[in-house]
């Protein structure tokens, strides 16, 4: 794979259910690159006119919301407007990542998470209806071919590579302590009523923020997963594989995820980004994306085979 350009295919898209009135849901898809304002100039560039520099980095978010009435909107749609913002203004940017580098880039993303756990304590502290507000949420940060997940809650991130799921995530609830501690199944974890009360989240009354974060490598034919739990809790892991391994473009994977959890009832809001990398030979059909299909990938050396999800704690 030696100088091979890849494409990038991706699309988010979010569901309110069949059972919920609100949808507490958020998510984003960003592409960091670099801008420059002019302000005047004898070219033939307008005035005021802005210039973007090529694709540098990909970032992607899911969260969800909880909390009273549309309290739960409010702190998933803060927890992400705040990461962006973080990373958009205070973050430095490492989009040529130096491996010396590694250890303020991870720090970086983990004070990010703390400044959204910030903004949504000063929104519950400030109104006795909106105490107890929260969020998980879930983030990817590319810089190909390095993936750099930080994890707050049960949403979740998977990859698929080579016909194989791997949940890079771990949920931060009390049934995933329990299965570790070896007190339950994993199919008894999955329905557990414990599988519901979360240990760390975004939010006011919420103890000390543990942010996890993941690292790997990508390779060309990977595709990765965002979710929210109301996939989760519909879809066992052989059906969230089926759908996503097939060869249809990001958006219809999205909108078959979706649909299957409305057929089975939707008893939760859904939410799901998808992304695809693709060899520059593959064919992308044409969406209607939220963010760019087919995003050229800078070449990279030939990359592992196998993926490594190394938490950085």
């Amino acid at each position: 794979m030696t100088g091979m350009r890849g494409k990038m295919d991706c699309f988010g898209l979010t569901d309110r259910g069949k059972k919920r009135e609100v949808n507490d849901d958020q998510f984003l898809i960003a592409d960091l690159c670099k801008s420059m304002l002019i302000h005047q100039t004898s070219l033939s560039h307008e005035d005021h006119s802005r210039l973007f520099g090529g694709s540098q980095g990909k970032m992607l978010v899911v969260a969800d919301g909880f909390g009273r009435r549309h309290d739960g909107e409010k702190a998933s749609a803060v927890a992400i407007d705040t990461l962006a913002q973080y990373v958009l203004n205070t973050m430095p940017w490492f989009l040529r990542l130096q491996e010396n580098r590694e250890d303020d880039f991870v720090a970086e993303l983990t004070h990010a998470m703390s400044r959204c756990q910030d903004m949504i304590e000063m929104m519950s502290s400030g109104s006795t209806e909106s105490f107890g507000m929260g969020a998980t949420l879930t983030m990817s940060f590319i810089l190909w071919p390095r993936l750099y997940v930080v994890h707050v809650g049960a949403c979740r991130c998977y990859l698929v590579r080579h016909g194989r799921l791997e949940q890079i995530t771990e949920d931060q609830t009390e049934a995933q302590q329990m299965l570790e501690r070896g007190e339950i199944t994993p199919a008894e974890a999955s329905s557990s009523r414990w599988s519901h009360v979360l240990w760390d989240y975004l939010g006011g009354g919420a103890p000390e923020l543990s942010p996890d974060v993941y690292k790997a490598v990508l390779n060309i034919g990977d595709a990765l997963l965002l979710c929210t739990d109301g996939l989760t809790k519909c879809l066992h892991d052989d059906e969230i594989l089926r759908i996503v391994n097939g060869k249809q473009s990001a958006e219809e994977t999205c909108r078959m995820l979706v649909d299957k959890v409305n057929h089975l009832g939707g008893p939760d809001n859904v939410t799901v980004v998808v992304a695809r990398f693709l060899d520059r030979g593959e064919a992308v059909e044409e969406t209607r994306a939220v963010a760019a299909v087919a995003e050229p990938l800078p070449a990279e050396p030939a990359l592992p085979e196998e993926p490594e999800f190394l938490p950085t704690a």
